[in-house]
């Protein structure tokens, strides 16, 4: 597919298998795509259910793999922890937090119903800058590495669907150019807004 103009974010709760699957299977396929987390903090799983690891968002891919390989390289090699780190290191240095990030998005795309909440409640929070609507949907996927591959494709063909509808109105907008332009589009800017938010099912690794 070609380089898509549209600008895609997708998000779960610590940016490291969902929202990362995802988002290489979109950059590949041309998407301007990035991800993000919601937590608080980022977590992966540790010796015990109630041992999680965790690190600050500011935590690079790279340190988190080289602090899992000391502490436990058969572990974490046989759990897919460190071959997902390595995956994700190639894609960006460091998992990002959603609400950090003001950038503006056509499409977000969430990976369960929670973190939908919380990225439709910090885009409601902030000051509007700009008129531009923003689509945010949810996708439940189930935190692990077999679902969130399953996962990101039915993501992908979504995004292409949007993709190809946006296209199509943009083509049918310049087969009438002779319209006036619409007051909205004139209109510049003031944080986006979500438009509509839809959601789809119910949905700690990521």
């Amino acid at each position: 597919m070609p380089s898509s103009p549209l600008r895609v974010a997708v998000v779960c709760s610590s940016n490291q298998n969902r929202s990362m699957e995802a988002h290489n299977i979109l950059s590949k396929r041309g998407f301007s795509v990035r991800s993000f987390g919601t937590g608080t903090h980022v977590k992966l799983p540790g010796p015990a259910p109630d041992r999680p690891n965790v690190y600050d968002f500011k935590t690079t891919y790279d340190q988190m793999y080289n602090d899992l390989l000391r502490k436990d390289k058969e572990l974490y090699t046989q759990n897919g922890i460190l071959h997902m780190l390595d995956r994700n290191k190639r894609i960006k240095p460091r998992p990002e937090r959603f609400q950090n990030c003001k950038d503006l998005f056509d499409l977000i795309l969430t990976c369960e119903e929670r973190v939908y909440d919380q990225v439709v409640e910090d885009l409601n929070s902030r000051e509007q800058e700009t008129c531009q609507p923003v689509h945010v949907i949810n996708v439940d996927i189930q935190d692990n590495h077999e679902e969130a591959t399953l996962g990101a494709f039915l993501i992908c063909e979504l995004c292409q669907c949007v993709a190809m509808s946006t296209l199509q109105c943009v083509c049918k907008r310049g087969r009438q150019r002779w319209s006036p332009p619409s007051p909205s589009l004139q209109q510049s800017t003031s944080a986006q807004r979500p438009e509509d938010p839809a959601h789809g099912g119910h949905g700690e690794r990521d």
